[in-house]
């Protein structure tokens, strides 16, 4: 017994290793349950994109056949108008810039926010300087990604969301009555998050000298486009 002591030792040791890695790991599991551990934030882009992917599907479960005239026509809307685009490129860039959860929080706050000022258009709701707000986005938003501010998450989200019910409420009051408003914003929601991921693309290039002069670059630009249609504006 006394000569296979260190055997015996060695055997308890082992035990204890192996006792002490699964408390570390129950220890994390109750610390990141399950639906938080789904939304990690490497598993969050392709659950966006997942979500994206089945909006078509949803619009056209909802309205039919004849709803691929209003899908189509939200789809196009907001790629038609510079100030729209962006706008919505601007908000993937600066998420990317400020890094998760922003990365996220800010692409998937906008498309929500901009559909309640969707209905606010639909419903005509009185909401005054449009057309500031939309070019303001550009100013504010390009400039933000020019000196890569960093405000906090709650503040950030906020900045956004403000933004957002401008772009929407524009959607909703250029909504034609001939066409199904779920098909419509079905095709609006779904091109804004294609140019936020655009933006999300552009945002990644940080990480590299050249690509973060390439995205402060791409920042001035969306500037510039909001001082001209706010100039427009004013005239």
């Amino acid at each position: 017994m006394i000569g296979s002591s260190p055997d015996v030792l060695t055997v308890l040791m082992a035990c204890f290793r192996f006792l002490r890695s699964r408390a570390a790991v129950r220890r994390d599991t109750w610390r990141l349950p399950w639906p938080v551990a789904a939304l990690a934030p490497t598993r969050v882009p392709q659950m966006v994109l997942a979500a994206l992917l089945l909006i078509p599907s949803l619009a056209m479960a909802h309205s039919g056949a004849g709803g691929l005239n209003g899908f189509l026509s939200g789809f196009l809307h907001p790629v038609s108008g510079l100030d729209h685009v962006v706008a919505m490129v601007a908000v993937g860039i600066w998420g990317a810039q400020l890094g998760a959860p922003a990365l996220w929080v800010l692409p998937v706050t906008f498309p929500v926010v901009m559909a309640f000022g969707g209905v606010l258009g639909v419903y005509g709701v009185p909401l005054p300087a449009i057309e500031y707000g939309i070019a303001g986005s550009g100013i504010v938003l390009g400039l933000l990604i020019v000196f890569a501010v960093r405000l906090p998450l709650w503040l950030a989200g906020i900045v956004v969301a403000i933004f957002a019910i401008f772009h929407g409420y524009a959607h909703g009051a250029e909504l034609p009555s001939s066409i199904d408003p779920i098909s419509y914003s079905g095709g609006f929601v779904l091109a804004t998050g294609l140019l936020h991921l655009g933006g999300i693309a552009i945002g990644l290039l940080d990480r590299w000298k050249a690509g973060a002069l390439f995205m402060r670059a791409c920042g001035a630009g969306i500037a510039m486009v909001g001082f001209l249609f706010l100039r427009e504006a004013l005239a």
